[in-house]
């Protein structure tokens, strides 16, 4: 059976099996993306309002290229209220399944999208695609212009320096032999007349020190979130393992009536670094705050989470590099409209 069985067209009106659900309330809406067939379905797990999902009617890999900008366009035309954005293509960066091309959208105003900016700069040959840093933990390009064609082919440009792009000195590095570790995680959105396209920079290099990735969680937060950083998480909603729900309640349990330590190594030990931490940040744990204060905390936990995945840090050899990557880019661009 496909891996992406929840997803495809012929799991409509599925009746079920012991080890596979019943979906027989799924109905999928067709639609034309760029002359390709695709289908509407929203989401079983519904993470935000209107929370759907576009997949492809063939059984084709993800794949990010000039078509995901032409077809995401294409979406958010017929559908303006709606953003929509791809999860990247390489393993651990892509946090869903790599084995169906499909997109997920919505009617859902994510952190990201409210970011500030912290500075603009012009592309030669696309003074009319504004091309702005956003201030989030991850490495964001956000390209806004009036002409769709200018900004996907702008897009392309970005997605295809990125994969060739290296800087050792951040531990950026595009191949290992002729493995790819750098694509693009895209958001598209429509505002008013308008496109806007965000394309947060992703690198999947492992190294010894990080083998789940040096651009993923790092393993001193694993016991808040060790699992892939997807397009969810990549625009600010935490999407968290469920273990939580009933580890957070022994911590509380634990703090409000001051067991011994005893307690927290036998049920979660995975956390008793962070109880130290809470402990020693906190003077008194009560009834009416401690729920606001883990909610607090895991949310400075994830934030901690999505810096890791940034290539480029917010701090002075991150805003070096950067300043390295822009610098390069432009020239590659440059370039590549002498041709």
């Amino acid at each position: 059976m496909h891996k992406c069985i929840s997803r495809l067209k012929e799991n409509v009106g599925y009746k079920g099996r012991l080890n596979h659900p019943a979906r027989q309330n799924l109905r999928t809406v067709p639609i034309n993306l760029c002359n390709k067939k695709y289908h509407l379905q929203y989401s079983p797990y519904s993470y935000y309002n209107e929370h759907c999902i576009i997949f492809s009617d063939k059984h084709e890999a993800m794949q990010i290229n000039k078509s995901t900008f032409d077809k995401n366009l294409d979406f958010v035309d017929q559908f303006p209220h709606y953003f929509i954005g791809s999860n990247a293509d390489l393993p651990i960066v892509g946090g869903s399944i790599l084995s169906h091309d499909h997109y997920q959208g919505g009617r859902y105003n994510f952190a990201m999208e409210n970011a500030k900016v912290t500075s603009e700069f012009c592309i030669d040959g696309y003074e009319d695609v504004k091309v702005l840093i956003v201030k989030w933990p991850l490495s964001v390009l956000r390209l806004c212009s009036d002409d769709k064609y200018k900004i996907s082919e702008l897009a392309n440009y970005i997605l295809n320096h990125w994969k060739t792009y290296s800087d050792e000195y951040v531990d950026i590095y595009s191949h290992t032999g002729i493995t790819c570790h750098n694509t693009i995680t895209p958001i598209i959105r429509k505002k008013d007349d308008s496109y806007e396209i965000d394309l947060v920079l992703r690198n999947n290099k492992t190294s010894e020190i990080h083998p789940d990735g040096i651009f993923h969680p790092h393993k001193e937060l694993h016991n808040i979130k060790k699992e892939n950083i997807g397009l969810i998480e990549v625009l600010g909603l935490a999407v968290l393992p469920s273990r939580l729900k009933d580890e957070l309640k022994i911590i509380k349990d634990y703090l409000l009536n001051e067991k011994d330590e005893k307690f927290i190594i036998e049920k979660v030990p995975i956390h008793i670094n962070w109880i130290k931490y809470l402990k020693s940040k906190y003077s008194i744990f009560e009834e009416s705050t401690i729920d606001k204060i883990l909610k607090y905390e895991v949310g400075i936990v994830f934030k901690r989470v999505l810096e890791d995945c940034g290539v480029f840090k917010h701090n002075k050899t991150g805003e070096e590099a950067r300043g390295r990557y822009i610098e390069s880019l432009k020239k590659y661009v440059g370039v590549k409209n002498e041709i």
